[in-house]
């Protein structure tokens, strides 16, 4: 091995993410059922997890970008029936729209942000943030990330705690 190379190890596959495989199956034919029969615009590869719910009342105002990500049961909404209002969501590209996570109709999702676990976006976020709360409050700006909203830092992390054998 070079000296200019380093050794990148990755945390071991336990529990559900020794079948990803299945997994990637099943949310490639739902993101094609979605964008064919519902007619949502979706990226082809966004990834999301089973149990995200996607606004099927007004489905095509759901916009979400090339590799985003929508963790578990999270909600992409573009309907509110109490003020009678249809609009279009949108998810911009290297998104992570974490767990439990709320988007209200209307609201735009710039490119390269992190939504945090169990917030509800009630406005719009410009590119490069990371936003959490109820309501979702900008945490930090000028934020660099890879696909899917992975930190720039975050392999250099996995691969240290995996080396330390704490993975």
């Amino acid at each position: 091995m070079a000296e200019s190379e380093t050794t990148v190890a990755k945390a071991r596959r336990r529990g559900l993410n020794r079948i990803s495989g299945v997994r990637n199956v099943l949310v490639a034919l739902r993101r094609v059922w979605l964008v064919r029969a519902w007619r949502m615009d979706l990226h082809p590869t966004v990834q999301m997890s089973l149990s995200a719910k996607l606004d099927l009342t007004f489905p095509i105002g759901v916009h979400v970008g090339a590799h985003s990500y929508l963790a578990f049961e999270s909600r992409v909404l573009t309907h509110d029936r109490t003020r009678g209002l249809y609009l279009h969501t949108r998810i911009g590209r290297n998104c992570f729209i974490g767990g439990r996570a709320m988007i209200l109709p209307g609201v735009e999702i710039g490119d390269g942000c992190i939504v945090g676990a169990g917030s509800v976006v009630a406005k719009s976020v410009p590119p490069g943030c990371i936003v959490a709360g109820n309501p979702a409050r900008i945490l930090r700006e000028r934020v660099q990330v890879g696909s899917y909203g992975r930190l720039a830092d975050a392999d250099a992390r996995e691969s240290a705690l995996a080396l330390a054998g704490l993975t």
